[in-house]
């Protein structure tokens, strides 16, 4: 009678054991969801013949490298491969390398976008953002560089920051290129007031930027980062975690108002509108 008993209770502690396992994976999940965790692994370098290959409309990847990079209007740093949002003499900058198929990179920007533009408008943050393809040389397609060409378009119209919202509040499953498709593209940009006009499709259709976003796709394998996004605080990796923080909207305001203490914020300018979804 009694080894019956000792079964049953080693049988319910296993029970609670593995419910206790359960329950703590779980709760991992949803933390790396909340922070947005990578899940964008670095491969091999892609051939730009792939690229090309499945490039929906416009020029392809391989075509691009046969024509000189032609930057967006305003692009700066090194070579002019960033998009700067906020003002130029804000005490801090943000750093992001994300791609606009990039599923970790949607939940990065659809949970923190708010907190950053509050950041920007307030003249505390300048955003410098780096497109990558890292998921079409991943998965195959081209929607990450369609998508960036379609955003250094915007860039060029000023209106870059509305629609980058657009394509991560709409973006599509990992595994759907939908973005390859200029057309879809074009669509996205009806969402921002101003942004359709036949300017933005040409610059759309032609692929004006394709070779400007792989030279900025080669800077970002050349850089050697483990991921998108890949978000840097002057310089300091904030994402997923900041030392022992995780990074939360709460903590990037409060690193933020840490790394600008005794500083001038820059020049205010308007909130973002939000995006349409």
């Amino acid at each position: 009678m009694s080894d019956n008993r000792d079964a049953k209770r080693a049988a319910r502690d296993r029970l609670i054991k593995e419910r206790e396992q359960q329950k703590a994976g779980e709760q991992r999940r949803r933390q790396l969801i909340v922070a947005g965790a990578v899940v964008g692994v670095l491969g091999l370098a892609a051939v730009i013949g792939v690229i090309a290959a499945n490039a929906g409309g416009g020029d392809s990847g391989k075509s691009a490298t046969a024509r000189p990079p032609v930057s967006p209007a305003g692009a700066d740093e090194k070579e002019s491969l960033a998009i700067p949002v906020g003002a130029a003499d804000a005490p801090s900058t943000l750093t992001v390398w994300e791609d606009f198929r990039c599923p970790a990179c949607a939940a990065f920007e659809n949970g923190f976008r708010t907190t950053v533009h509050e950041l920007e408008s307030s003249g505390q943050l300048r955003v410098q953002y780096h497109l990558a393809t890292l998921i079409d040389g991943n998965m195959g397609g081209s929607g990450s560089l369609r998508a960036a060409n379609a955003a250094g378009c915007a860039q060029d119209a000023g209106k870059f920051s509305a629609y980058h919202d657009v394509l991560y509040t709409n973006q599509p499953e990992e595994t759907d290129d939908a973005y390859a498709k200029n057309g879809k593209l074009i669509e996205l940009a009806g969402k921002v007031p101003g942004l359709d006009t036949p300017a933005f499709r040409s610059c759309v259709n032609n692929g004006t930027h394709d070779s400007w976003v792989v030279k900025s796709n080669q800077a970002f394998q050349a850089g050697k980062f483990s991921g998108t996004p890949t978000v840097q605080l002057n310089g300091e990796s904030v994402f997923p975690k900041k030392g022992n923080e995780n990074i939360t909207p709460a903590n990037l305001k409060k690193w933020v108002t840490e790394a600008n203490k005794g500083k001038h914020p820059g020049k205010a300018t308007p909130a973002a509108t939000p995006p349409a979804s």
